[in-house]
């Protein structure tokens, strides 16, 4: 097979697999339904499996129709057909400030469950109740990995990371009032922590926190094979 196949309209990579360990996943937002399906026809083709995300529930109707043993999660906006061999190491943990910080963070958990990850979910901690936090102390700290979602000022993410010594990949919302600017705020706040080993990924990017995460587990889990 080569590397990638020019439809017109896009170059389907075949060849990312093997380079970044998993293969292309289909950016939904703004895509016809008839051209995810053909993206989405040869990525299964070629893998076995493909995820499409950002995908509104009527676009995911009419690709269900086509392909039925896909599943979609309409929180998320993320349609899922098959899995990834399963990261035999560790596991991560999506911590969620608040529930309107629910459709990045299910984002985040989606994205690592099609990646073959074991995932557990922590939701609806953030700073303004800082008891319901530290009462969950022992599953923060035995995680390998965690994402921190949250908006408004974006200040649990620094307060998990004083707490572990593990990485942390903090996620800013575009959850907020007026001065949290759409997300710049917490975003600002999360680059300027003083919690050491804290990464920072783009406003709302829970699918770019899990492709992290999933490759901190995947090198972890060669380093104990060998």
């Amino acid at each position: 097979m080569e590397k990638f196949e020019d439809l017109g309209f896009c170059k389907v990579d075949f060849d990312r697999e093997k380079r970044t360990g998993y293969p292309e996943v289909i950016y939904g937002e703004n895509k016809t339904v008839e051209q995810m399906i053909e993206i989405m026809s040869r990525l299964l083709y070629a893998h076995g499996k493909a995820m499409i995300t950002r995908l509104s529930a009527d676009k995911a109707e009419e690709l269900l129709d086509v392909f039925p043993a896909a599943k979609y999660d309409a929180v998320a906006r993320i349609l899922t057909y098959g899995v990834a061999d399963p990261v035999k190491f560790g596991k991560v943990l999506v911590v969620c400030a608040g529930t309107s910080d629910l459709p990045v963070a299910e984002e985040a958990v989606l994205t690592l469950e099609w990646m073959g990850c074991r995932v557990d979910r922590l939701y609806d901690v953030g700073v303004a109740g800082l008891d319901r936090l530290l009462a969950h102390k022992e599953a923060i700290q035995q995680a390998s990995v965690l994402i921190v979602v949250a908006g408004m000022e974006g200040a649990l993410a620094s307060v998990v990371a004083g707490m572990v010594k593990r990485p942390v990949i903090a996620v800013p919302t575009s959850v907020g009032y007026g001065a949290h600017f759409a997300g710049i705020t917490p975003l600002l706040a999360m680059l300027s922590s003083c919690a050491s080993g804290m990464s920072v990924v783009n406003i709302d990017n829970g699918y770019g926190a899990a492709c992290q995460a999933a490759l901190i587990l995947r090198l972890a889990a060669e380093g104990a094979e060998t």
